[in-house]
């Protein structure tokens, strides 16, 4: 009853939140993304997307397909492997950046183990900074971590990732927190190279406010600790706030740290072994289509 193609289309734009940015994603045309959807919302009979001048958002009958569209899609990848009698194998080097601790993230990889058991997924949990240059010396085959917010497929930081989705940066720390507009800004951080760590230190310079690091750690767990217990700020995804903290409110008078994009990159393909390739864009795929998940907390429902 429904098309895997134009599924696929609507799940890019549930992701992105935009027709241009699903487009670029899948590599076709907006007018084809907008056929895809049109198609799709004909077939349910029921609008999925509320579209105006300011933006694009899911309606209640969109929000209800994103179950269906991933339980549809993966029924098919699996009728297509069984029949094809093909199954991926391989070592996969997958590495995973810290923001994903509190996600969604394990639901998606376990998926992933059930679906290819043959594969040897090896999972590395580290800074963003830290994965791109594993990535890059060879270290790691795909990456799902945090950029500086660049358009789609375009160059940051030397590499080109895919997009899985762009969220704001914004302070955060315990609901009791105060801070003083004449004393330095007590700062929570990942150790370098974290982007979140480079972003704050660079906006509070930009705009000459003083700060003071109270907190490092290389582990989201322990800053999440740190800022819970009402040590200071630090900078985090709006989409991802763990639990127990909240965004710092405007009056305190902190500097805006403007937009972060979450990508897939993928490692040297020239030498990678056949399977190595095919599992990492099978585990890309997956990724994709469950890329709302990763906007959620591992406790939400």
């Amino acid at each position: 009853m429904y098309d895997p193609v134009q599924l696929r289309t609507f799940l890019a734009v549930a992701q992105t939140l935009s027709f241009t940015q699903a487009a670029h994603r899948l590599g076709v045309r907006q007018s084809t993304v907008s056929q895809h959807v049109r198609r799709l919302e004909e077939a349910a009979g029921r609008q999925l997307f509320a579209r105006d001048t300011h933006g694009v958002e899911l309606t209640e009958d969109g929000e209800a397909m994103l179950g269906f569209a991933r339980t549809i899609l993966e029924a098919h990848e699996r009728a297509a492997a069984f029949f094809t009698g093909t199954r991926l194998r391989g070592r996969l080097r997958f590495g995973a950046s810290e923001d994903f601790v509190l996600t969604r993230l394990p639901e998606i990889l376990e998926a992933f183990r059930r679906d290819h058991p043959e594969v040897d997924l090896e999972l590395t949990v580290e800074l963003s900074g830290t994965l791109h240059e594993q990535l890059a010396a060879g270290r790691l085959d795909l990456v799902l971590a945090k950029r500086p917010a660049a358009g789609p497929g375009s160059r940051a930081g030397g590499t080109v990732g895919e997009l899985v989705w762009q969220d704001s940066l914004i302070w955060i720390g315990a609901p009791q927190l105060r801070l003083e507009p004449d004393r330095p800004v007590p700062l929570i951080v990942f150790p370098p190279p974290g982007i979140t760590r480079a972003r704050a230190l660079d906006v509070l310079e930009a705009h000459g406010r003083a700060w003071r690091i109270v907190c490092t750690s290389a582990s989201l767990s322990g800053l999440v600790a740190a800022a819970q217990a009402g040590l200071g700020v630090m900078a985090h995804t709006r989409g991802l706030i763990p639990p127990g903290l909240t965004p710092v409110p405007a009056r305190a008078g902190l500097p805006e740290l403007g937009d972060v994009d979450f990508v897939l990159l993928h490692g040297h393909r020239a030498g990678v072994p056949r399977g190595t390739k095919e599992a990492a864009d099978a585990l890309a795929t997956a990724i994709l289509a469950g890329g709302d998940r990763l906007h959620r907390p591992a406790s939400s429902r």
